[in-house]
């Protein structure tokens, strides 16, 4: 072994240096540095190699506690880990992904074993916890390996075992020193390798059978698919490694024997095409044959024989006993399913001769909030298609009880009918800004647009998991098989895309464009506003306040938050209250249902059931609101936005929420009846501060809706065109909103 590099800063080090780094894949490293920032760490600092602005942004929220490195977007990980590294001043490193954790106390209890090694020790291994989208926290393999080691340090060599512990550099913290005298082999994009390399080198190593780490693994359907490079490069890893323990008999067999584990794993997957599995398979063979350690004796059982045909090349063979595990499984598989698809055979022979036909490039399937007609981002996004691709056809999926309410001419259909499951079966487009059934099958060629229908406050997908008011009844697992057929999902900001990613971990295309729904607050102009008023019967000079409270998962129904009755006195008779109660609502259960004598008077109305809710939005001259996604749009007008937020902390711990929005809030904010009516019965509602506020909120969250979103996604997704042919999103400073009440009658 060469002699390691002294550590220059030996003498005034702190012990452990933490190395941020990687990407913000799915938007967990937030939540990685408030865990480091939110307890005491002696003998630690915390180096952030933060990867593109909005990522170093979040890292020097925490300055001067952690060190940040910027580094450009598209830096990978082992630049990260450089540049990390170089800036570190402690005795030995812990290289953390942005992806991953750490648990509390996990920094400290390394930087307290680290402290009493000696230099001769250059590697210490660390237990590590496991998380996915469904758990957290679960127990890895590698503890009972890790104790029986125990605390005296070692050489690799009289324990090959600990080769078998999870290949991570976060479960190894390495000594400064000997890191950077081995840097130029360790810095990597390959991480196994790296952390393989990284115990195959070190003189002497040591254990902490505590769990100091979390890996965090990420759904495969979220990342991108492995190419055939990818493939092959899990051979030349074990290649290289293998060549490190030539003269290492106990090392050499224990790497060996995890070469050819994992080479018959990865050719077991199913997707990898016939040519490339061939390649793979001949490559991994003669990697086996080279290596193969003197007098190795085979498994009993089919494993031996799978292990027999790898090393002997027959590739054949190999394909053959597949083939018959599959019939086998198959044959049990059928059995179990073949009652369950019984009571639905009639309606899959519908679907599936209609699946049978060619895909219909001309023809668009659109559906809003569970089919309850022409709404939201899917109705912005027909109607400029009908302006920019005048021959693709709409057909909107609505109920019977819907139907009647369609604008003149929609063509429609209804679930269940046969045309329903036709036009679910050939559309090339499916355009929902919720999800069509789980028996919809994503054909090739189709295209499926996930428009959504809001910027998510409160948890949403598959971060609803801690929460059990939000995830009672939700099959996690059908939606991300939902979710796994979206082509692309549209975001109204920087901030959505993020909480989409890690909400709903899959492969789709971002279209940061943002929300077509939200097009006319800039198109619009006094006329569309007046005439807005006149509909809801809100004369010249009155002051119209839209109250649309959200629905709250931990009641069973709906539950009043303010006296409308007490309130509307309050404001008196120049301001009506326009009151929306949330769809999943009926009329009875409307907050302005029990008030008909006040209704009378003109000073409320119930706007629960009007459509579209933007033009409720450009009647108001203010919004009062609590936690509903309609805050996000409202905002857009650059109007007064009041939040009433009497439950926060029981919404907050409930639901689960994104960000603190009593920090955030677009305006003033009111936890009772009494401080929500001082607000609006003085100048509160639209002062200096209520302006600085909403200007701060509008910059964040109103990050790319500027009248032009339908038109960019229509030509994005209809007609193909490239991301950098579309309208630029204008900067929120250099866009007009449509006027204000107030000025649209004065003009």
């Amino acid at each position: 072994m060469p002699e390691t590099v002294p550590d220059p800063f030996a003498e005034t080090a702190p012990e452990l240096s933490v190395v941020v780094h990687g990407r913000n894949v799915q938007d967990h490293l937030p939540d990685l540095l408030d865990s480091l920032d939110a307890h005491p760490l002696t003998g630690v600092e915390v180096i952030v190699a933060a990867v593109g602005d909005w990522a170093r942004e979040v890292a020097e929220r925490h300055a001067p506690a952690f060190t940040v490195v910027p580094l450009p977007d598209g830096a990978g990980d082992a630049a990260g880990r450089s540049a990390g590294a170089a800036r570190a001043r402690g005795r030995w490193l812990h290289f953390v992904h942005a992806k991953d954790g750490l648990p509390v106390g996990a920094a400290p209890a390394v930087a307290e074993r680290v402290g009493g090694l000696p230099d001769t020790v250059d590697v210490l291994l660390l237990d590590h916890v496991r998380s996915s989208w469904r758990a957290s926290g679960l127990p890895s393999p590698d503890g009972p390996r890790l104790a029986r080691a125990g605390r005296a340090d070692l050489a690799l060599d009289d324990r090959a075992g600990l080769l078998r512990l999870t290949p991570l550099l976060g479960n190894r913290a390495v000594r400064a020193g000997f890191w950077r005298s081995r840097e130029r082999l360790l810095t990597t994009e390959d991480e196994p390798f790296a952390a393989y390399a990284a115990l195959l080198l070190a003189d002497r190593v040591a254990c902490l059978p505590h769990p100091a780490y979390e890996d965090r693994r990420l759904r495969p359907e979220s990342l991108p698919p492995p190419t055939p490079a990818d493939r092959y490069a899990l051979v030349d890893r074990y290649e290289a490694l293998l060549g490190l323990t030539a003269d290492r008999p106990a090392v050499h067999g224990v790497l060996y024997d995890l070469m050819i584990r994992d080479c018959l794993r990865t050719f077991a997957r199913a997707g990898m095409p016939d040519d490339v599995a061939r390649e793979f398979f001949h490559r991994a063979s003669v990697t086996a044959r080279r290596h193969r350690p003197e007098g190795l004796r085979r498994p009993a059982g089919l494993e031996g024989v799978r292990r027999s045909l790898l090393e002997e090349g027959a590739y054949g063979k190999y394909r053959a006993l597949q083939t018959a595990s599959h019939a086998r499984r198959g044959v049990r598989s059928a059995a179990r399913t073949g009652r369950r698809r019984a009571g639905t055979r009639l309606r899959a022979l519908q679907y599936r001769a209609a699946l049978a036909r060619p895909v219909d490039p001309h023809l668009a399937v659109f559906s809003a909030y569970w089919n309850r007609g022409v709404a939201c981002n899917p109705a912005a996004i027909a109607a400029k298609l009908t302006e920019l691709a005048p021959g693709v056809h709409p057909v909107w999926v609505v109920t019977a009880q819907g139907a009647a309410l369609l604008p003149p001419g929609t063509d429609h259909v209804v679930p269940g009918t046969r045309r329903y499951w036709e036009v679910l079966a050939r559309a090339k487009y499916l355009v929902n800004n919720v999800n069509f059934p789980d028996a919809v099958v994503k054909r090739p060629g189709t295209v499926h647009l996930q428009t959504h229908h809001g910027t998510p406050l409160k948890r949403m997908g598959v971060d609803q998991l801690p929460y059990p008011a939000a995830a009672h009844g939700l099959d996690f697992q059908a939606l991300l098989e939902r979710v796994d057929k979206w082509d692309f999902s549209v975001s109204a900001n920087s901030h959505t895309t993020r909480m989409w990613q890690r909400a709903y971990p899959s492969r789709h295309v971002s279209l940061d464009h943002g929300y077509p729904r939200n097009d006319v607050y800039y198109t619009a102009g006094p006329a569309e506003v007046r005439a807005a008023r006149e509909r809801l019967g809100i004369a010249p000079g009155r002051r119209a306040v839209l109250y649309a409270p959200t629905h709250r998962d931990y009641e069973a129904g709906w539950t009043p938050r303010l006296d409308l009755a007490a309130l509307a006195d309050r404001l008196g008779e120049e301001t009506i209250l326009l009151v929306r109660a949330h769809y999943f609502y009926d009329s009875a259960a409307s907050p302005a249902a029990p008030l008909a004598g006040l209704r009378r008077t003109g000073r409320l109305v119930d706007v629960s059931s009007y459509e579209p809710v933007e033009e409720l939005c450009l009647a108001a001259d203010a919004l009062v609101t609590d936690y509903s996604s309609i805050m996000f749009d409202y905002a857009n007008l650059d109007r007064p936005i009041v939040i009433h937020a009497d439950d926060w902390e029981t919404y907050r711990t409930t639901r689960g929420v994104y960000f603190d929005l009593m920090a955030e809030a677009p305006g003033p904010v009111a936890r009772t009846q009494a401080e929500l009516t001082e607000i609006l019965t003085t100048d509160a509602w639209h002062d200096e501060r209520a302006t600085k506020a909403r200007a701060a909120f509008r910059r964040r969250f109103c990050e790319y809706d500027d009248g032009h979103a339908a038109e960019r996604v229509v030509r994005r997704v209809f007609l193909g065109e490239d991301e950098r042919t579309l309208p630029p999103v204008l900067p929120v400073e250099d866009r007009t909103p449509a006027p204000s009440p107030e000025e649209a009658c004065a003009s």
